[in-house]
């Protein structure tokens, strides 16, 4: 158990998501920050970086599960021993500021990743049963499966057609911030699956034409958009609503486009494998995320 980005809000959280993953039979250790939160960080930069490679580079771990999300690990990308990732390759659990860490590592180590519950974030509040049982089986290293909902929540298509990549994503706020560094993987081909919180549907225009005027939008093999969640805006103001933002960009990429994944920041929600391959369909007004490879090494 680690704490790259942020404290968790309450301590309370910390030792609950502790109990909670040690019920579920692992046995599970926690990396300390040396000095102790620094305002909206875990730590100074230099300890979180610490603890993390010490976590990296040991290999008797299956795992790191992060805290929470929050921020900082853009701060510390290029402090990350991405060598000892490959000499000793484990699953990275996490999601929202994790993003960056998960395509770091993808990028500079050609790790897979799980972008799924936290400690403090989800395990500590408990998981529904279905949100759980769809971890245990990503992370158990389950392929040939659909990716739906916990409540079983389809997909839904915006632009038609087939195609098979490298699913990478997550967090909108953090692909776009790494565009430019040499942390964002080659999107060419991939099925990128994003989704945000907090973020005004203005906000996720923006990043959504950061993402096309790179070039990123027209090379990919396909796009699959989570969940937006706090989107609103003051009813006093002119607003296109978030799937109408959605559904101006899915023309953008060459190829199929689906929405309604249950991913990103809810407390229930589906497990996304990162960095192995996988297919969408979308077609007959039916669409489907298709996982091909298992993440688990």
């Amino acid at each position: 158990m680690v704490s790259p980005s942020s404290a968790p809000l309450d301590p309370a959280d910390a030792d609950a998501g502790l109990r909670a993953l040690r019920q579920s039979g692992l046995s599970v250790e926690t990396v300390d920050i040396a000095g102790g939160p620094a305002a909206y960080l875990a730590g100074a930069d230099d300890a979180r970086a610490d603890a993390l490679n010490a976590a990296l580079r040991r290999d008797d771990l299956d795992a790191i599960v992060c805290m929470r999300g929050g921020y900082g690990l853009l701060r510390i990308l290029d402090r990350v021993d991405y060598a000892a990732a490959r000499t000793h390759p484990k699953l990275v659990v996490g999601y929202s500021d994790v993003t960056a860490l998960h395509l770091a590592l993808y990028a500079e180590a050609g790790l897979p990743g799980v972008s799924g519950p936290m400690l403090a974030s989800d395990w500590a509040k408990g998981l529904d049963a279905e949100t759980e049982a769809d971890f245990w089986r990503v992370v158990g290293g389950d392929a040939g499966y659909d990716v739906v909902g916990p409540g079983g929540e389809a997909l839904m298509p915006l632009a038609e057609g087939e195609a098979e990549g490298v699913l990478l994503g997550g967090n909108l706020a953090l692909v776009t911030a790494l565009l430019g560094t040499p942390y964002l993987p080659d999107l060419r081909d991939a099925i990128l699956f994003i989704e945000d919180v907090g973020e005004a549907p203005y906000r996720i225009d923006g990043m959504l034409a950061r993402l096309r005027l790179g070039g990123v939008l027209e090379k990919l093999a396909g796009l699959v958009f989570g969940m937006f969640t706090g989107a609103d805006v003051p009813e006093d103001r002119p607003t296109y609503s978030v799937d109408e933002v959605l559904a101006q960009y899915a023309p953008h990429v060459h190829g199929p486009v689906a929405s309604g994944l249950v991913y990103g920041h809810v407390p229930r929600k589906s497990t996304v494998p990162v960095g192995v391959r996988a297919r969408l369909t979308c077609g007959g007004g039916e669409a489907r995320l298709h996982v091909l490879d298992p993440v688990a090494r």
